[in-house]
């Protein structure tokens, strides 16, 4: 490189730079130099480094020939003489763009850079630098304050989600209670009316029964007597005789008559069940008799007992125990008894698909049936046991059993809540207990306990 480039090249940058000899001669500069020199550019015109540095030539020559001799860029440093007498501290780094020979000077591009100004520059990067780290500390704060804030509000946020799901639950759970009350309320009303609209008939039927066979008796004790004192009745009534077969009508009459009142007897049976069950209505505390209860309760879901198509006969075992009256609500019990009586026979037919049913709580497996046990736990408790021999429940299902609006049945099938609701009624009203005992493949048990007057378990 010829003076002249260094100058096209040196003249537009900014930094102070230098080109030398080995020798320390100084071939050119640029006017960053000289005004870190206070002179003037042309005043730098055939001068050495040994005139503008106060260090030992010695010293000076050294550091030349270490930059002539290598390719690295060489530090050091250059004590120079300002125009004003005063020195400055410079750091140098040196760098050959022509290599060295015995033969050629070697050019050394030197570039000056003023110690104290880049003292200053280092103290205004650190304190640049600090202040960034402290901005950068600021920042991460926010981020974790901002994190935390979120954090919190995703909490809160959660809380209030499950508050409100909770509140619409229990909202939804009380609409549907309402609506089943509404239900029942209006299945008790219209049983009742119904009970008492044949029950009116019935009975004119039934106290006539009486009279009506009495009065056969005795038109039949009159022919009778007749047919003693007329031993050859005329041709007409013989004939009479043998058309409507006297002997046979004299037999099958009374047959007739005791069928039609266990008929009657059986509908007034029935009205007094559709009047126990219409009990849902009442709300208040009475005394009653449990099994009246469980017994109107099988009298309404006597025709899923039946045998059909697809299922045979559900058999009922009752094995009733010595029960006082029970201080109850007896509607909502009677709602309880249909609701776990009305489940079991769902998962009877069920498993009549397989045609298969457990031996858990039967002797027999050849057919489907519903055990109803009734016990007296003490003076206090009383016990009632709903067992069937289907196919059972896992352990999945049973820990949910009693959770509002889960059911397995299909869509339309089930609400999901009248578990839910018979959980309430025997726990929350009678103070009692309901649990369900099942494992798969060995049926199904609920246990109900309740007390046996609620009214002193309430005010104990």
């Amino acid at each position: 490189m010829t003076p002249e480039q260094f100058l096209e090249l040196a003249i537009v940058l900014p930094e102070p730079l230098l080109l030398v000899t080995n020798e320390g001669q100084v071939l050119a500069t640029n006017q960053a130099v000289a005004d870190m020199l206070t002179l003037r550019r042309q005043e730098l015109q055939g001068k050495t480094l040994f005139d503008l540095a106060t260090q030992p030539a010695s010293d000076i020559i050294k550091y030349l020939q270490a930059c002539s001799t290598s390719r690295a860029m060489i530090l050091g440093s250059l004590t120079l003489r300002k125009n004003d007498g005063q020195t400055l501290i410079c750091r140098t780094q040196g760098a050959v763009i022509q290599p060295w020979s015995p033969e050629s000077s070697a050019l050394i591009l030197l570039r000056l850079e003023n110690r104290t100004l880049a003292s200053n520059n280092f103290v205004l990067l650190n304190q640049k630098i600090d202040e960034l780290g402290k901005e950068v500390q600021k920042r991460k704060q926010a981020e974790l304050e901002l994190q935390k804030a979120n954090e919190e509000l995703e909490i809160r946020v959660e809380e209030r989600t499950t508050a409100l799901q909770k509140t619409l639950n229990e909202l939804q759970l009380t609409q549907t209670q309402l609506i089943q009350a509404e239900k029942m309320s209006s299945l008790g009303q219209m049983v009742a009316g119904i009970a008492h609209e044949v029950n009116n008939p019935v009975s004119f039927i039934y106290g006539n029964l009486h009279h009506a066979h009495k009065y056969t008796q005795d038109l039949l004790k009159l022919i009778e007597i007749y047919q003693q004192i007329c031993q050859d009745p005329p041709l007409e009534i013989q004939k009479q005789i043998e058309e409507i077969d006297l002997s046979f009508l004299i037999e099958d009459i009374t047959k007739l008559f005791e069928s039609m009142t266990a008929g009657t007897q059986r509908i007034q049976e029935i009205v007094k069940s559709l009047r126990n069950f219409s009990r849902l209505d009442e709300a208040e505390l009475k005394q009653v008799n449990i099994h009246e209860g469980i017994e109107s309760t099988l009298m309404i879901l006597d025709h899923r007992l039946q045998a059909k198509h697809d299922c045979p006969e559900i058999k009922v075992i009752k094995k009733y125990g010595q029960l006082p009256n029970v201080t109850c609500y007896p509607g909502q019990l009677n709602q309880v008894f249909m609701n776990i009586l009305a489940n079991a026979i769902d998962a009877l037919e069920k498993s009549a698909v397989a045609g298969q049913w457990s031996a858990a709580n039967s002797k027999t497996t050849d057919k489907p049936q519903i055990q109803i046990t009734t016990e007296l736990i003490d003076k206090k408790w009383i016990a009632i046991t709903i067992a069937d021999n289907g196919f059972g429940i896992d352990e999945q299902v049973r820990s949910k059993l009693f959770d509002p609006f889960f059911t397995t049945k299909p869509v339309g099938k089930g609400t999901g809540l009248g578990l839910s609701i018979s959980y309430q009624i025997i726990v929350e009203k009678h103070g009692g207990q309901l649990n369900c005992f099942s494992t798969p493949g060995k049926g199904a048990e609920f246990l109900i306990k309740i007390p046996v007057n609620l009214q002193q378990l309430s005010f104990a």
